[in-house]
């Protein structure tokens, strides 16, 4: 069985007026991503890839990550079809995975990732994937290839402000 985990970047600094693809996070989304990828090392979760959009503030939640799992930063896996990316695009991003994987975080954006998570589960809708947002689901199927059409359970949905 495959589980995806689907991350939003952590908090961005608003105030920042270059170009949107270098927004970097401000101090809160620094903290947060700490702790949301502390509270998945928490529930014993491993994570075989990090499947990342290359925009500062997805590129920096993701390396946040990677620090807090003993990946190396290297090996995170940036995909420029993330960023900003609809519900089909993360659908194709997730059906060439490599089946070597069973646990895969992929970090991106709203609306985007929004959209995609509310349409993975039937019975399980979410109005907005707040930042630094994980949203897991867990396939019936061992290949990455059948995503879409597999059925997925959903595990869990957690923020930074859920307490």
């Amino acid at each position: 069985m495959k589980t995806l985990y689907l991350i939003r970047h952590a908090k961005s600094d608003q105030s920042f007026f270059g170009n949107d693809f270098e927004r970097p996070l401000n101090a809160r989304g620094l903290k947060d991503a700490r702790i949301m990828a502390k509270k998945l090392i928490d529930k014993n979760i491993h994570l075989d890839a990090l499947v990342s959009s290359p925009a500062l503030r997805a590129k920096t939640t993701a390396e946040l990550f990677a620090t807090a799992f003993k990946i190396k930063s290297k090996e995170i896996i940036f995909k420029p079809e993330l960023y900003h990316a609809s519900a089909k695009v993360l659908n194709e991003v997730v059906a060439v995975l490599s089946n070597e994987w069973q646990q895969v975080a992929i970090f991106c954006h709203n609306p985007g990732i929004t959209y995609f998570a509310d349409e993975l589960v039937e019975d399980v809708s979410i109005d907005n994937m707040p930042t630094c947002g994980i949203f897991a689901v867990q396939l019936d199927k061992n290949n990455w290839s059948d995503f879409e059409k597999s059925t997925k359970t959903f595990l869990f949905f957690d923020w930074p402000k859920n307490v």
